[in-house]
This record gives C-alpha cells, structure tokens and sequence, in this order.
C-alpha cells in the first residue's frame, strides 16, 4: 500500500522558516498534505491547508512542529517532529531532499499544545452533556437547585477545567471503570474528573480518586448495602505509598481533621460519583438514620512507619506501591492514654475502647481500624513489638465469656441469645481489626473508626485497591 504524508508548520517557528525549500519541494507531491497552525500565506506554496482551529494539529498529536507523519492506509507508520534531515530523506525516500540545510535543528512547540488552545481542544473532546445556564442564574445557586452539591459549594465543572483534570491521569476519558450504586449507572474516567472538579481535586489527585471509585464497586465493599443501611456508616479512604507524599496528603497533625486539600478533596469526590452518577442521596436510597461528618469526606494517608507493615504489605502488595484501602467507616472515638510506657496495658486500654464498636455486648458484628498515634506506636517499637503481636494480643484482650454477653447481662436487654452463655466470643472476626499508623508526633492520643454493623462476610469487607497513574 502506499504511504501519505502530513507535514504540519507555523510561520512562527525559525526552523520551518529555515525548511521553507523543503515544504515548496513537497508542495507538488499528491501524497503530501501540508497544513500551517497561523499563517495561511506560509509556506507561500499551492495546496496548504490553514489549521485554524488547530483541530488537525490536535488529531494528529502534534506536539513539535515542523512535524512530519507518515500513513500507510490509517495507520501511523513513522514520524519526525522537528527538522532531522536523515530522518526526513528517511521517511520520504528522498535523499538529496534538503541537502543545503543544516543536519539537525530544533523545532517549536505546536500551538495545538499551548495554553489555551490545548485546554479548548481537549474539551471539546468531552462526551458528557453540556449544560447551559441563564444569563442571569448565580453559578452556586444553580448547582444546587440541580441537586449537583452534597450541602456544601462546589467547584463549576466547566468543559476547561474538566479537561484539565482529565490530563491527571493517562486513562482513557471514556474508560468504563464500572456501574455505580443504587441507580447502577456506568462510570466513566470523564464523569469521575467531572465530580473530581465539583469537589475541589488538583489533576493530580485523580488517580487516587479513580482508585476509590474503582474500590467502592468492588462486591466485597458492597458500596450499595452500605448507601442503603440505616447505620451511621460511609467510606473511608485511607492512601498508601509514595504518591501520598508527593500530592501533598496528610498523614500526620490533624490528620484526621480539615485544613487539607487533598484529604478533604478525594474523599469528596468519591461521595459526589455515587451521588451525582449513582444517584444515592439521603433520605432517597441513603437511608442513615444519623448518618456522621464523615459522609461530607473522610480521607487521609497511612503515615509510613519503617518497623510495622503498611496497608500495603497487609493486603499482598510491594511496600512502595501506591494503593487506597476504602472502609465501611463510623466516625472517630478518641482513646486517651497518657500512663502506659509498656505494651500490655496500653492494649489494655485500647481494648476497652474496642469492645464499644456498635455495642458493648455486639461481637463479630462490625469491623474496626485502630489508628495508633506515634507516640503510642513508640511504646511497642520500644518493647520490639510487632503490629502482628499487637493485633494478636488485642484479640485475646477482646476475648469474652458469653455470660457478659447475652441478653439482660449487664441489665442491657441488647445482647446474644442465653443458649450461647457458656462459650467464649472474640468481638472482631478474623482479619476485622486492622491497625494504621497516622497523627501528629506529640500527643498520647489514638482512635477506634467503628465500621458497619453488617462488616465482613455478610456485609461490607476492607478493600485495597492499587492505584493506575
């Protein structure tokens, strides 16, 4: 088959200036197409096509002009951007082509690339449906007539800025990435960047939201139970690995709290897909009957410590891999220990506060995260203990005779059938407690994040999912 040519100039470039004998020795050619980015009079040859909107340029991932590609039939076969006279005479089997030119010779940046032709090109690449507002509509106040905001202001997804979040990642904008809970609607790249806008991202935080979005669909989080439940519950987002640090997320003082973009951002943007795309809104299919603060946003990044396993290394993964692990989370109980300098009776009190989650007599009911401080964390480095040792002596802590656990026991009538009043129960099943390292260096101070009340088999499980750039 033989091969076409598109060779793409700007009359603002000194090195298609220089070229310009080159362009008029091709104008004649019938496999060539010669296109100009800003002056239709350059090359002042026959047959050059002006780029005007740059569309072309755009289509063709022009990224430096002069530009040279080759086709054969549709398919791209070679290229040269820049003037590489071996590389042209190469490309268009023509060895004496500019042999009066210099060899080599850098070109310039393609308009199609530049601000802010590239952000209007690449929007106008988008699929979702444009939305028009009156003249006279206020911006925020329409966005939550059409029901777009979770009560709090958020960012207009406007067709640029949309496209700029899209460059945060390299994933294809109509990638499917699954269907979203309750209405089971599909979920592009493109709509996750649109409600990453609403919330507030940076394009570099995309990954790590898609990352989340892609967690909440996987069955064993059973993101639409956990909409539907009338408990507390909602997702917590907890970032590990490097990719934490470099975007700038919170893993220490106040990481729990406000005051970062990131942390309050992503969660966000994973509570405004299901809302926006899904369509699970309170007192629709999100039936909470309290609810807690944390449904706004609830998201932070694993604080690394070098003698524990992170989540990564708890879910299979390599240290340094980047990955979410989504949580069907309650909101913060504060546990204060200012005493213990040995492990034992700090577990002790972290023991006592863990036997609450959901109730007091509940067991295997509901799964837990223990976010241990690092003031608390010295106390076990300092004794040599393991994250492993602390969990195992946790559970043995939280290991409890049936009579404290059945029904009237206590003078609670909540409780466990009176048949089962003579074994023992431990409060979390299997793998249901995990314990991540975050906050600030002074303070004795950790937290129990109670999760659902329907954790594990017959509910939601603890997710990681590695995050795709």
């Amino acid at each position: 088959m033989s091969q076409r040519y598109v060779v793409v100039v700007k009359a603002d470039c000194p090195t298609c200036q220089l070229i310009a004998p080159v362009l008029e020795a091709l104008a004649p050619r019938e496999t060539v197409a010669l296109w100009t980015q800003d002056d239709p009079a350059f090359p002042a040859v026959p047959g050059v096509q002006h780029d005007v909107t740059l569309k072309a340029s755009f289509d063709l991932g022009v990224e430096i002009v002069p530009a040279l590609i080759a086709f054969s039939g549709q398919e791209e076969v070679a290229r040269c951007e820049g003037w590489e006279r071996a590389a042209w005479q190469s490309i268009l089997e023509d060895p004496t082509l500019g042999a009066e030119l210099p060899a080599l010779r850098p070109g310039c940046a393609s308009l199609s690339v530049t601000p802010p032709h590239s952000e209007r090109l690449r929007a106008e690449r988008l699929a979702a449906r444009r939305v028009t507002l009156g003249q006279e509509e206020d911006i925020q106040e329409a966005l939550f007539d059409r029901g777009w905001s979770d009560g709090l202001p958020v960012v207009p997804p406007t067709p640029e800025r949309v496209a700029r979040m899209l460059e945060g990642t390299s994933r294809d904008p109509a990638e499917v990435l699954g269907d979203v809970p309750p209405n089971l609607v599909p979920v592009t790249v493109e709509k996750v960047a649109i409600n990453a806008v609403l919330a507030g991202c940076k394009p570099e935080y995309l990954p790590v939201v898609l990352a989340a979005v892609e967690a909440a669909l996987l069955p064993p989080f059973c993101m639409h139970g956990l909409l539907a439940t009338t408990y507390f519950s909602g997702p917590m987002v907890v970032v590990c690995g490097p990719l934490a640090k470099a975007i700038g997320m919170n893993s220490q003082g106040n990481a729990l709290g406000q005051g970062n973009r990131a942390n309050a951002t992503i969660g966000r943007a994973l509570q405004l897909v299901i809302r926006n795309v899904g369509g699970g809104r309170p007192q629709g299919v999100d039936r909470a009957t309290l609810g807690n603060p944390g449904k706004y946003t609830f998201c932070f990044a694993e604080d690394g410590d070098p003698k524990w396993s992170n989540l990564n290394e708890d879910a299979g993964l390599a240290r340094n891999a980047n990955s979410v692990t989504l949580f069907a989370a309650d909101g913060v109980q504060g546990i204060v220990d200012q005493k213990a300098r040995t492990p034992e009776p700090l577990c002790r009190s972290f023991a006592e506060a863990l036997k609450v989650v959901s109730h007091p007599k509940m067991v295997q009911a509901a799964d837990a995260f223990l976010v241990v401080s690092p003031e608390h964390a010295r106390v076990f480095h300092d004794a040599g203990w393991s994250k492993e040792a602390v969990i195992k002596t946790l559970r043995d802590y939280l290991t409890r005779p049936g009579q404290e656990l059945v029904r009237g026991a206590g003078g609670m009538e909540e409780g466990l059938p009176p048949a089962l009043a003579e074994r023992s129960f431990e409060k979390f099943r299997e793998g249901g407690l995990r314990l991540v390292r975050a906050g600030g260096e002074a303070g004795m101070f950790s937290a129990v994040i109670g999760g659902w009340g329907a954790s594990g088999t017959i509910g939601s499980s603890p997710v990681t999912h590695e995050i795709r750039l």
